[in-house]
């Protein structure tokens, strides 16, 4: 599901990864009754320490990498519950903040974003393989 949702493909070992290292922080959805048990949506992330040189002090920032959600559901508050539990299993942890990147023509994405609190950090040009650029985002949690 996430290389047919995802606009740009990502080995098996970036996803390894990321599930092997914050296990805690990677969820997939399914609908409950589901016989065939097919995953209707996932999100993996990740949460690194980052130092502040002047004053020692470690911080704490969450990485969203990637977010799908099966397009035959999309708008009935999946992407949104994901990414809610996400930030909060982060906020737990320590977070002072959480990163991602999505691309500027993703408007659904940056409407879902931007709803959180998330603020557009820059702008990278040709970001993606396809060429398209993407906003990097940024949520202060502390």
């Amino acid at each position: 599901m996430i290389e047919k949702e995802l606009s740009e493909p990502y080995p098996i070992y970036t996803y390894r990864y990321f599930v092997q290292k914050w296990p805690h922080l990677t969820e997939l959805a399914y609908f409950k009754d589901d016989p065939d048990k097919k995953c209707i949506g996932c999100i993996v992330s990740k949460l690194e320490d980052q130092y502040k040189r002047n004053d020692d002090i470690t911080r704490y920032r969450g990485y969203i990498a990637m977010l799908a959600v099966d397009p035959t559901i999309r708008r009935l508050g999946l992407g949104r519950k994901l990414v809610h539990r996400n930030i909060e299993a982060m906020r737990e942890l320590g977070a002072d903040e959480v990163i991602l990147e999505t691309e500027i023509t993703n408007q659904a994405a940056l409407k879902l974003y931007d709803s959180f609190g998330f603020l557009r950090d820059k702008h990278l040009k040709s970001y993606y393989l396809n060429g398209n650029d993407a906003y990097k985002l940024k949520l202060f949690l502390k």
